[in-house]
């Protein structure tokens, strides 16, 4: 008798553990590790990226890794319909609440999915926080998608054969050719 308790007690705990694992290696870890991690841009860096943006009006523009959408909110509120891009689900749902909160929810938008997978012909301005690995790879998406005379700011990270048009405080201007 108290060998089968044990013995059930085991296969719960096993149970349990396996489901842990399940969730972790399956969900937690692919979200954590795909993509860059989240750093929130800056105050002084958002104006600068909005000033590089020369947004005119009916641009569309995107954020690439758009976090907790401060910058899609930055973007709306200068006068484009601004989109976002976030893998991760708590910041898409944040984003989306603090688009809420600032009442520009016919202007910004966040998408919970991956840009990699999406055509970015549609956008006039693109907009990313990189990390140093995803360049290259950035690099000839944008150069391949984007229309002509597209702006392209970068913060923080540069592309390693696309020559930048303007440089300040870290963040780079480039325009498709």
């Amino acid at each position: 008798m108290n060998l089968i308790i044990v013995l059930l007690l085991f296969l719960i705990l096993f149970f349990i553990l396996f489901s842990f694992l399940f969730f972790l290696f399956g969900a937690i870890l692919p979200m954590i590790f795909y993509g860059a991690i989240y750093v929130p841009t800056d105050k002084e860096k958002i104006k600068t990226i909005i000033r590089f943006a020369e947004i005119k009006p009916g641009e569309k523009v995107v954020d690439l890794g758009s976090g907790d959408g401060r910058l899609v909110i930055a973007l709306a509120k200068a006068g484009a319909e601004a989109h976002g891009y976030e893998i991760n689900p708590f910041l898409a749902w944040k984003a989306r609440k603090n688009i809420s909160k600032a009442k520009i929810e016919n202007k910004a938008f966040i998408h919970w999915k991956s840009f990699w997978k999406e055509d970015l012909s549609d956008f006039d301005v693109v907009v990313f926080y990189g990390i140093n690995y995803i360049m290259r790879r950035l690099e000839k998406k944008l150069k391949r998608e984007l229309k002509k005379d597209a702006r392209v700011i970068s913060n923080a990270f540069n592309f390693p054969n696309w020559p930048q048009i303007k440089k300040e405080d870290g963040v780079y201007l480039y325009k498709n050719n």
